[in-house]
């Protein structure tokens, strides 16, 4: 064999892999709802100001989507039981949504935790499941935020 054909063999095999491979991928792609706690700053007022970006990846709008979560202390403490309102987001869209917690600075918040999903509910008025089976979380914060 040539060194001209068995390029061209390999090149037309590592082709059809890649093809083959190309459904797959696009199968594994399951719908999920994202929430970054993307930043955080102290208040004027001593607080505690969360930014949060959603990203609506279910492939459907969502007329209302909120969660409760639990706040916990620099000592690993709950401090607060809340609920964060994310409001109606469209099948695609980001949103940047800030809460405002009163009464203690960022340094004093270790960690957030998703406890349950408050309202996930479906532009036709349905209620979703993928709320949580499908909840990504992340920090870009010092403060820990997950499920």
């Amino acid at each position: 064999m040539s060194l001209k054909n068995f390029v061209s063999s390999v090149t037309a095999a590592a082709f059809s892999l890649s093809m083959a491979a190309a459904p797959v991928l696009a199968q594994d792609a399951a719908p999920s709802f994202s929430l970054d706690l993307n930043n955080v700053a102290d208040t004027e007022q001593g607080g505690c100001r969360l930014t949060y970006v959603a990203n609506n990846g279910t492939g459907q709008a969502l007329n209302a989507v909120s969660y409760q979560v639990a706040v916990f202390d620099a000592q690993g403490i709950v401090t607060n039981l809340l609920v964060l309102e994310f409001g109606a987001l469209i099948e695609g869209k980001t949103k940047v949504v800030q809460f405002d917690l009163g009464g203690r600075g960022c340094a004093d918040i270790s960690r957030i935790t998703v406890n349950e999903v408050a309202e996930c509910t479906l532009a036709d008025g349905t209620v979703g499941d993928f709320c949580m089976t499908g909840l990504e979380t992340a920090s870009r914060s010092a403060i820990q935020f997950g499920i």
